[in-house]
């Protein structure tokens, strides 16, 4: 319990920045259709929020090395409230797209700084049970983020004022908490091809995870509403699919140790490629039906990204556990960059269904390679645990990388 209310600073400010920062894509979905941008348009507000991430997972390990973990921490939040506090000063696709750019660097400097704190807090009695609670604390937050979509009027001050305020919330846990600022760790190198040679199934893997949750959750609202969602229904269309991959995770981990991980991610994908086709073939779905498709399309998407990555961390040694965690984020957001863009002139050209069909196409390409690699070599005789591997920064593979090695 000591150990809990020691964090408890950490774990309430990662619940006010998901609050903030997880609203803001479903958010800006709907109000660029009330502002009448085209889909293209809002596609590429998703793509600038993962630019955004990209660029804070690399510059924030060095920024805080320079100014500190709460001055860090302060710069980021701030960078993020601003940029949610413009968007109704400057009503222009261009000008929120540099908006998400802000929030993306927002969301991984924050996270950085969170989890070089943990990091250095936690020590091998106390690191399953800070991890535990420092996952569900991120989940919930997430699951909460996309419900409070169903109060926020779109294209509306008020809702992003509201954001901000939670966004700056934030600050309040760790800048007032008494714990002394821990070490800077060093930043891990960045090096892409690491996940490549260790793994090349585990880095196609990650961007087919990216492909699928970051078209889903920057682009997912088009889609609901194309369908006939009501607002608040599109929140809870966005809250079935963080719903279903929360429930993924367990009996997906238990299947992930028990069986070669390279059929878990296939017959993951094969299951995702039916979700999709049921989705877009199905016409005419009811309110119900739809949710229960969201929430079937999370259950066999949400987990493949950890899969993939203990697949690749079976194959890796403990030295390079940091690394190949950073080399795995890179490869995911790459896919996730390209992938609202993508999935938006889809849906502008082919109607709604056509994001599905994409999403589709990528996993049936990720089965027929799975089954190519597993022709490639035989599967690792030792394998590591699986963990779940939240896609938050460059330093996560810092805290979950003792967790691979324990059997």
């Amino acid at each position: 319990m000591r150990m809990l209310i020691s964090f408890a600073a950490l774990f309430l400010s990662v619940i006010l920045l998901q609050l903030s920062t997880g609203a803001v894509g479903p958010l800006d979905a709907l109000s660029g259709l009330v502002l009448d941008f085209s889909t293209g348009q809002i596609g590429l507000l998703g793509s600038a929020h993962f630019l955004g991430f990209f660029i804070g997972c690399w510059w924030a390990p060095r920024l805080m090395g320079s100014v500190g973990h709460s001055r860090a921490f302060a710069a980021f939040t701030a960078t993020g409230a601003i940029a949610l506090l413009a968007h109704m000063l400057v009503v222009d696709p261009l000008a929120w797209a540099l908006m998400r750019v802000a929030s993306g660097l927002c969301v991984a400097g924050c996270y950085t700084v969170i989890e070089a704190w943990l990091q250095a807090k936690v020590t091998n009695e106390t690191r399953g049970r800070a991890m535990g609670t420092y996952r569900v604390a991120d989940m919930g937050a997430s699951l909460m983020a996309q419900m409070i979509i169903s109060v926020l009027e779109p294209a509306s001050y008020v809702s992003y004022n509201l954001l901000a305020l939670i966004c700056c919330a934030a600050l309040l846990p760790i800048t007032l908490s008494r714990s002394p600022q821990p070490e800077t760790p060093a930043a891990p190198r960045l090096r892409p091809m690491l996940a490549v040679t260790r793994s090349p199934l585990a880095a196609a893997g990650v961007i087919v995870a990216a492909l699928s949750s970051a078209s889903f959750r920057m682009v997912g609202p088009v889609y609901g509403t194309g369908v006939g969602l009501a607002t608040d229904q599109v929140a809870w269309f966005l809250a079935a699919f963080v719903a279903g991959g929360a429930l993924a995770q367990y009996p997906v981990g238990w299947l992930a140790d028990k069986y070669d991980r390279r059929w878990v991610l296939i017959w993951l994908s094969v299951a995702a490629i039916g979700s999709c086709l049921l989705t877009a073939l199905t016409r005419d779905l009811s309110t119900t039906g739809v949710m229960l498709t969201a929430a079937l399309f999370g259950l066999t998407t949400f987990p493949i990204y950890s899969v993939a990555a203990a697949h690749a961390h079976d194959f890796a040694d403990s030295s390079e556990r940091v690394e190949l965690s950073a080399a795995l984020m890179f490869h995911f957001a790459l896919g996730a960059i390209a992938a609202p863009l993508l999935a938006s002139w889809l849906i502008a050209w082919f109607g709604p269904p056509a994001m599905f069909v994409m999403i589709a196409v990528g996993h049936a390409v990720l089965v027929v390679f799975g089954l190519f690699r597993m022709r490639a070599r035989p599967g690792a005789v030792t394998r590591t645990r699986y963990v779940y591997a939240p896609r938050t920064s460059f330093l996560i593979g810092r805290l979950t990388g003792r967790d691979r090695d324990k059997k």
